[in-house]
């Protein structure tokens, strides 16, 4: 029997608005002592059902600042809950436990992990995936999925280093 999984999440938006912006990608990358995958919930593919079976092995969910957004929003556009099916940990907390402040690209750059994609942020990542929306720009939404790919698996770095941190190996 396969153990349960770690969730590291996280959502890109066309806005921050969650009653009138929609959820665009849910990044998901499930990783535990033997395995590791990523999954993208894309467009009409963000639903509570895709999301749910998505997590269906999974012990802890893991974001940064999620507990101010990414839950909420899904929340509000999902009609989920997540706290009630998991645990959740927002790693932006034991980022300030550890003096490290900023939003998640200013802690990555203080802890040194690397991103593959460079220059790209929240708003970028809503002009690409209007970019896609609209013009039907395929590599739009390559970049998207980059940058979100990017995002879920720096988390499970970021998580590996604040727990060194803690026990004082890095």
């Amino acid at each position: 029997m396969q153990p349960p999984f770690d969730a590291y999440l996280d959502i890109e938006t066309t806005g921050l608005c969650s009653f009138q912006d929609e959820i665009t990608v849910i990044g998901i990358c499930l990783a535990n002592d033997t395995a590791k995958t990523l999954i993208q919930l894309v467009g009409a593919d963000v639903t509570k059902a895709n999301l749910l079976r998505a997590l269906r092995c999974v012990h802890m969910i893991y974001t940064y600042n999620g507990s101010r957004f990414d839950i909420p929003f899904i929340n509000s556009r999902l009609g989920v809950d997540l706290k009630e099916y998991f645990s959740h940990r927002d790693l932006m907390h034991d980022c300030w436990t550890n003096n490290l402040y900023g939003g998640f690209k200013a802690v990555e750059r203080q802890l040194g992990i690397p991103r593959r994609l460079q220059g790209i942020g929240g708003a970028e990542a809503v002009i690409l995936w209007w970019r896609y929306k609209i013009d039907h720009d395929k590599k739009a939404l390559d970049l998207l999925l980059e940058y979100n790919r990017d995002d879920v698996v720096n988390l499970m770095t970021l998580r590996r280093r604040l727990e060194r941190l803690r026990c004082g190996t890095y």
